[in-house]
């Protein structure tokens, strides 16, 4: 069965799609399985750890990774597997990423859901309170840790330059 996914923006080139994989308070990590065209279960966090947002990706992208695009949904209620999200695009948590022995980028979307009540005034990781930010880079070193991965957050940048990450990102899946 072949799962066509929809395009990386809306028709009015602003508007991110999102579709979550692991959902806000979830323990269980799921992840597309793209030639299968279903979620899979790729891992299970320990007692007390949970995902603090909705985390999914951009459908028709290539990260340096190697995977789509992560994107972490700011929004009112937990979505669920499989969700597509509309988004607006806060900024990019841009990372390094090590594993059995190689330093890859590995970069963070941060994104609000387009609809959300909480988020709507939200324009800029700048906006943010620096605690959450704190918390949340604090979290991806922790997941990745438990994974026996290294995670560094190597700085905080804007919705533009996130806006232009999805570009390239939307150009490599294309070759």
């Amino acid at each position: 069965m072949k799962i066509k996914l929809p395009k990386p923006f809306q028709d009015d080139g602003e508007t991110l799609n999102v579709i979550i994989e692991t959902p806000r308070d979830c323990r269980n990590k799921y992840k597309f399985n793209h030639e299968l065209g279903l979620f899979e279960l790729s891992g299970v966090l320990p007692a007390g750890a949970s995902f603090p947002y909705d985390f999914g990706f951009v459908p028709r992208t290539i990260a340096a990774d190697g995977d789509p695009l992560d994107v972490l949904v700011l929004m009112d209620e937990p979505a669920f597997t499989g969700c597509l999200i509309p988004s607006r695009i806060v900024g990019v948590m841009e990372a390094k990423q090590t594993e059995d022995g190689k330093t890859f980028r590995n970069d963070r979307l941060v994104a609000a859901a387009k609809d959300a009540h909480n988020y709507r005034d939200l324009k800029s990781l700048k906006d943010m309170n620096k605690n959450l930010l704190e918390e949340l880079a604090h979290f991806f070193k922790s997941y990745n840790e438990m994974r026996r991965k290294q995670f560094e957050i190597l700085s905080l940048a804007s919705g533009a330059e996130a806006h232009r990450l999805v570009e390239r990102a939307i150009k490599k899946a294309a070759e």
